[in-house]
C-alpha cells in the first residue's frame, strides 16, 4: 500500500508507474493503478512456448474428432447380407440410426455448417470481447457438443451437436494463429505455424486409430466422450488463466474495467480523503461521475455485440481491397479443391489404376508422413530464407508447381513403386504450403484484421475449394470412365494454384505486423516489403 506521497507504484508491462500524489490523483487513476497491480501481482503470463504446446495439443484434440468421426469403428456401418445370406452386424453411427450413405454424409457436412458460419462471428466478436477469453468459450462449446454427440438419441440431435462442434472450433481457428504469430520469436514466425499446422494431418491419424480402437473394443459413444474429457481441462484454462491480448486489440473489456471500479471506488476514495482533507469535495464530485458512467455501462455488453457485426461489413469491405489477401486466398482455394478430392477419392483412383489391395493403407500412410514433414519443412525454409510475404509467395508457387509435376506425373506411370515414389514426393511438396500460406494470410492485413482475415480464408477454401471439388470429380469420372485420366484433370488444377501465386510475388505487399495501426480509415501506408530475401 502507498504511504507516501513520492511512494510510487511498479510499472505494469511497459507503461509508465504511476505515482500517488494528493495533490494530483483522482479515484480513477488510483483504481486503474491498483487494479492493474493486483493482476500482475496475483497471475503468471503464459510463456510463449508453452502457449504453442497448449494450442498445438487443442489443434490436434479437433482434429482428432474429425478423424474418429470417419473411422470405421465410430461410423461404421449398417446391417447388411450377401447372397449366401451371410450378415455383417450394424456397428457405429451409421449402424446405430440405421443411416443412409446421404444421411451419414450429412454429419460431415453439419460440422461444417458450424464452423463456416461461426468463424466470421467470432472473429467480429473479438473486436469488443477478449479474443482468448472467446477461445475459452468456444472450447466449452465444444466440449458441450462432443459430450452431446456420444449421449445422442436420434439422428437429429447427433446432426445438431456436430453442428455446434464445428461452431466452437471456429473461436479457435480463428484466433489461435494470431496469437501464435504474436508470440513467436522474430525468426521462428513460420517455423512455429509449422508446427501448429503439422497438428491437422497427425490429429486426423490419430483420430483414425483411436476411433477405430475405443470403436472396436468398447462403443462409439466413448470415442466423443474421452475427447470431451481430454479438451475439458484446456476449456476450463480459457477462464482461469490471465487473458492474454492480441496485437492490435484492446488491452481489456471496458465493461470489466468499470465494474472493478464500482467495487474498489468506496476503499480508494476514502483513502485519498484520509490522506488530505481538502479534496473531499472533488472526490465526490468524481466519485458522481464514476456511477454515471456504470449506470450507462450496463447496456454495454449488448452495444459491443452491436458494435461487432456493424463493423463487420466494413471490416470485409477493407479486406477484399487487399490484392495480397485475395490472390493469397485464390491460390489456397485451388489448392484445397484439389487435396480435398485426394483425401476423398484417392484411394479409390489408386485401386482402380494400380489395383491396389490395400490402398486406404497406402494413401494414409503417404499423406500422414508427408504430411508432418511437408508442413514442418515449409515454415523452417520460410525463416531460413527471412520470412516475408514475397519470400512467402515465391515459397508457395515453387513448391507447388514441383509438387504438381511430381503427382502428374506419377499418375502416368504404370509401375506401383514408381508412382508411390513420385506422389510421396509431388505430397511432400505440396504441403510445404501451409506455413507459408497461413503467414500471408497473417501479415498482408493489419493486427486488428487478422482473426477475420483468418476465418474468411477457412470459409473460403471449403465452400469453394474441398466442398464442391469431391463431387464434381465425381461427375467428371462418370462421364470419362477412366480415373487415370480423371487424377490428371484434378492435379492439373494445382498448376493453376502455383501460378496464381506466382502472381502474388509482383504485388506491392505490405507487412503489417510491426506497424501501428491510426484510428483513421485510411492509415498511413507503411514500407513495402522487400522482393529479396
Amino acid at each position: 500500500m502507498v504511504t507516501k506521497e513520492e511512494d510510487c507504484l511498479p510499472p505494469v508491462t511497459e507503461t509508465t508507474s504511476r505515482c500517488y500524489s494528493t495533490s494530483s490523483s483522482t479515484p480513477l487513476a488510483e483504481l486503474e493503478t491498483v487494479r492493474s497491480l493486483e493482476i500482475v501481482e496475483s497471475s503468471s503470463s503464459l510463456s510463449p512456448v508453452w502457449l504453442l504446446v497448449i494450442f498445438c495439443i487443442i489443434n490436434l484434440l479437433n482434429y482428432m474428432d474429425r478423424g474418429a468421426i470417419a473411422s470405421n469403428g465410430v461410423n461404421g456401418s449398417t446391417r447388411s447380407c450377401n447372397d449366401k445370406g451371410k450378415c455383417t452386424l450394424a456397428t457405429g453411427i451409421q449402424g446405430h440410426f440405421n443411416l443412409s450413405n446421404f444421411e451419414d454424409g450429412v454429419l460431415s457436412s453439419s460440422f461444417m455448417v458450424g464452423l463456416l458460419i461461426a468463424s466470421p462471428i467470432f472473429a467480429s466478436l473479438a473486436k469488443s470481447f477478449n479474443p482468448f477469453r472467446l477461445i475459452g468459450v468456444g472450447l466449452t462449446v465444444w466440449t458441450i457438443a462432443v459430450l452431446g454427440c456420444g449421449s445422442s438419441f436420434a439422428f437429429w440431435f447427433i446432426v445438431l451437436c456436430r453442428m455446434f462442434v464445428g461452431v466452437g472450433e471456429a473461436s479457435f481457428i480463428s484466433l489461435a494463429a494470431p496469437f501464435i504469430d504474436d508470440n513467436a520469436p522474430q525468426k521462428q514466425k513460420a517455423a512455429w505455424l509449422g508446427l501448429f499446422y503439422m497438428c491437422i494431418p497427425s490429429g486426423v491419424a490419430l483420430g483414425y486409430v483411436y476411433g477405430g480402437y475405443v470403436g472396436k473394443h468398447f462403443s462409439w459413444r466413448y470415442a466423443f466422450w474421452g475427447e470431451a474429457v481430454l479438451m475439458a481441462p484446456f476449456a476450463v484454462l480459457g477462464f482461469l488463466m490471465k487473458p492474454l491480448q492480441l496485437k492490435g486489440f484492446p488491452s481489456s473489456d471496458s465493461i470489466k474495467t468499470v465494474r472493478s471500479i464500482e467495487v474498489m471506488s468506496p476503499s480508494v476514495g476514502s483513502e485519498t480523503l484520509k490522506n488530505n482533507n481538502r479534496l473531499q469535495v472533488d472526490n465526490e464530485i468524481e466519485h458522481d461521475q464514476f456511477e454515471v458512467s456504470i449506470e450507462t455501462s450496463k447496456s454495454s455488453y449488448a452495444n459491443a455485440v452491436f458494435k461487432s457485426f456493424t463493423g463487420f461489413a466494413k471490416d470485409m469491405k477493407v479486406l477484399y481491397k487487399e490484392k495480397v489477401f485475395v490472390v493469397n486466398v485464390l491460390g489456397y482455394v485451388s489448392y484445397n479443391f484439389v487435396i480435398g478430392a485426394y483425401s476423398y477419392w484417392g484411394p479409390k483412383a489408386g485401386y482402380n489404376i494400380y489395383k491396389m489391395k490395400n490402398a486406404d493403407m497406402i494413401f494414409g500412410a503417404v499423406t500422414i508422413i508427408c504430411g508432418i514433414v511437408g508442413t514442418l519443412s515449409g515454415g523452417f525454409i520460410l525463416d531460413r530464407v527471412t520470412a516475408t510475404i514475397p519470400n512467402a509467395f515465391k515459397l508457395l508457387s515453387g513448391a507447388t508447381f514441383l509438387g504438381a509435376v511430381f503427382c502428374f506425373t506419377a499418375f502416368t506411370l504404370k509401375s506401383l513403386y514408381g508412382f508411390i515414389a513420385l506422389f510421396a514426393l509431388g505430397e511432400l511438396l505440396v504441403f510445404a504450403t501451409q506455413a507459408p500460406v497461413n503467414y500471408v494470410c497473417l501479415h498482408c492485413v493489419k493486427p486488428s484484421l487478422r482473426p477475420l482475415s483468418m476465418a474468411i480464408s477457412t470459409v473460403a477454401i471449403h465452400i469453394f475449394g474441398d466442398v464442391p471439388s469431391s463431387p464434381l470429380v465425381g461427375i467428371v469420372q462418370d462421364h470419362i470412365n477412366s480415373w487415370r485420366k480423371t487424377t490428371l484433370i484434378l492435379t492439373s488444377i494445382l498448376f493453376l494454384a502455383a501460378a496464381i501465386w506466382f502472381i502474388g510475388i509482383f504485388i506491392n505487399s505490405v507487412d503489417w505486423f510491426n506497424q501501428e495501426e491510426t484510428g483513421s480509415e485510411n492509415p498511413r501506408r507503411p514500407e513495402l516489403s522487400s522482393r529479396t530475401p
